[in-house]
């Protein structure tokens, strides 16, 4: 049960502070990260892996080490690390605003909020692309900046939620597919795509359970294995079938319209869009959260007995 009580713990501290404004740890990983690329930086999948190594399993060591030596703070800690992990509140920050100025047909309000959720060419985009694009973010990063990390809490405790966060970070940082990071960043891509892989699945289901559960199953199996990420495509695919929505397709990247794969089938996106996809996460933690209660409290029924 302590599992489920920091569970709940943190997704509250979540709610109540959201993301803290200054000196997140976070972002002071990712100044790091920026300088140990600095000094390992090699067109080779060996440095990639090295610098991985580097920034990412101190602190998963440090934080096993303090929950060990520290027991009568683990729940401080387990709840603390999580809270920190976790980008609920985030999420809704981001895409409301999107959803207000789409709402008030401010085209270029939309475009200027956008921009700060995704790294397409937001300038080139009408209000249905606008729309599109701030919810496969928000479907997306359900896992991403949520689930993801509530998993691994799970299996692991707070070194598990750690693990994933940074590499999750790592992933954003050096997992593209260019001339730069296409060896260097080998290593970051593949072990997020590991790491995520069980949770992106449970995401997608959960996206199945509290949708349109025919609709999303079927976008889940007919359209996921056509994008280009295998956990993206799952959890996209089922979170715009369950809403009813058409997501995907073309979007602007340099310049340049790269073609993508539709997601989902129904009504084209709007603004109330957004405001659905963040209740579907929203109701998905509570639906996570309250299958690790029950696990716990049959667990602890089962010791006790």
């Amino acid at each position: 049960m302590n599992t489920a009580f920091a569970m709940i713990a943190a997704v509250l501290l979540d709610a109540w502070l959201g993301e803290p404004r200054r000196g997140h740890p976070l972002v002071l990983f990712g100044r790091l990260a920026g300088r140990i690329e600095s000094m390992v930086y090699g067109d080779q999948r060996a440095r990639g892996v090295i610098a991985w190594c580097v920034a990412v399993l101190p602190w998963g060591a440090a934080t096993l080490l303090l929950a060990w030596v520290t027991p009568w703070l683990r729940f401080v800690l387990d709840t603390t690390v999580l809270y920190l992990a976790l980008g609920l509140r985030s999420l809704g920050e981001h895409a409301l605003p999107v959803a207000r100025a789409l709402e008030a047909g401010d085209l270029p309000a939309a475009r200027s909020a956008v921009g700060r959720m995704v790294s397409r060419d937001t300038g080139l985009l009408d209000a249905r692309q606008v729309a599109a694009a701030a919810s496969e973010s928000v479907l997306e990063n359900g896992n991403d900046a949520v689930f993801g990390a509530l998993f691994w809490f799970a299996v692991l405790g707070a070194p598990g939620a750690v693990l994933y966060r940074l590499a999750n970070t790592l992933d954003a940082m050096w997992g593209y597919r260019n001339v730069r990071y296409e060896r260097f960043g080998w290593a970051a891509a593949r072990l997020d795509d590991i790491l995520n892989y069980v949770p992106a699945r449970l995401t997608a289901l959960s996206y199945v359970l509290l949708g349109d559960a025919r609709r999303a199953w079927r976008c889940w199996r007919m359209q996921a294995p056509a994008w280009d990420s295998p956990n993206a495509g799952p959890v996209m695919a089922a979170g715009a079938g369950a809403l009813g929505v058409c997501l995907g397709g073309a979007a602007p990247y340099d310049g340049i319209w790269e073609p993508r794969p539709v997601l989902g089938s129904g009504a084209p996106p709007d603004g109330t869009t957004l405001v659905r996809a963040l209740a579907l996460v929203r109701r998905s933690v509570v639906l996570w959260l309250a299958v690790v209660a029950l696990l716990g409290w049959v667990c602890a029924g089962g010791v006790h007995a």
